[in-house]
């Protein structure tokens, strides 16, 4: 009996990163999303690989995405595949002195701000190093962390299920902001008189909204959010437009248009909180990630609300 080929040899790098971003989320819409694709490219991708192994890689039962038995297959293969190429990056960039290499981070949206004051002197001393910057919701980069997508990335609640190394980066304070001109703004108040205002919230599971969960139970504050929006910028703009009040990383606010919000002076605010820069215990660091985690020691101040 003649056994079927499966012309593996005939498969790209790129039709094997673009099939585990669809393994991975079970979605090809929100995978041309993360490749910056669009979607008909990504399903021609997959076809493709599909049609080199001759199998079936994806099913749909009813609205939903599964892996095929050999989709899976494939896809622990595709993973010891990426994983061989990182580590064989990692070995001539130890031969290059760190003239040459990747660096891929993923970090939380408030942690945009923080980044870029970090990457810049990197940057500036390894020019030669490409740098992928991957910025999404807290449950996003935990996803791209237990899929080990990345060398390091930045938490402000960094999961506490998995084997990590914690690094503290920098204080990430959390203030409660209203729209310029509000009627307490020139006032110290206590939680309890702000609880008749809107208060605009992000979503369960975000770093913010844990932060701020845990602050409440501790002075054991009720949490009503009257609106939850999955934007610090949208939170931003329906407060300055007067929806309510929020409370945000103080660092979202130093891009804010003087004049447009204030921040209360709230007993009990600010909220303690910090980023941190985390990979995993076990993994060994390439040169890159070794000598950006140097940069990240450096003490960068906490800005403050401008006038």
């Amino acid at each position: 009996m003649k056994r079927p080929r499966f012309h593996t040899r005939q498969t790209t790098f790129r039709q094997l990163e673009t099939f585990l971003a669809v393994a991975e989320r079970l979605s090809v819409t929100e995978a041309a999303r993360a490749l910056h694709l669009a979607q008909p490219s990504v399903s021609t991708q997959i076809a493709k690989l599909e049609q080199a192994l001759g199998m079936r890689l994806f099913e749909q039962l009813g609205k939903r995405l599964h892996l095929t038995d050999a989709g899976r297959e494939v896809q622990a293969g595709a993973r010891e595949i990426f994983d061989a190429l990182d580590h064989l990056e990692m070995r001539l960039a130890q031969l290059n002195g760190l003239t040459a290499g990747q660096l891929r981070l993923g970090a939380v949206t408030t942690a945009k701000y923080l980044v870029p004051r970090l990457l810049g002197p990197f940057c500036r001393q390894y020019p030669q190093v490409e740098v992928e910057l991957n910025i999404a919701n807290r449950s996003e980069v935990i996803r791209r962390l237990e899929d080990n997508r990345d060398d390091l990335y930045v938490f402000s609640q960094p999961p506490r299920h998995l084997d990590l190394d914690v690094v503290p980066l920098a204080d990430n304070p959390l203030v409660v902001i209203a729209p310029a001109g509000h009627r307490l703004a020139s006032q110290r108040l206590r939680w309890e008189q702000l609880a008749a205002e809107p208060f605009l919230s992000r979503e369960p599971g975000s770093g913010t909204r844990l932060a701020i969960e845990e602050h409440f139970a501790r002075y054991g504050w009720s949490l009503r959010p009257q609106m939850t929006i999955e934007s610090n910028e949208a939170i931003k703009e329906s407060v300055a437009a007067g929806l309510g009040i929020a409370i945000l990383s103080r660092h979202t606010l130093i891009h804010t248009a003087p004049g447009n919000l204030v921040e209360l002076d709230v007993e009990g605010f600010p909220i303690p909180n910090r980023w941190y820069l985390v990979r995993w215990r076990t993994k060994n660091p390439s040169p890159a990630a070794v000598a950006f985690s140097r940069f990240a020691e450096i003490p960068l101040a906490t800005p403050m609300l401008p006038d």
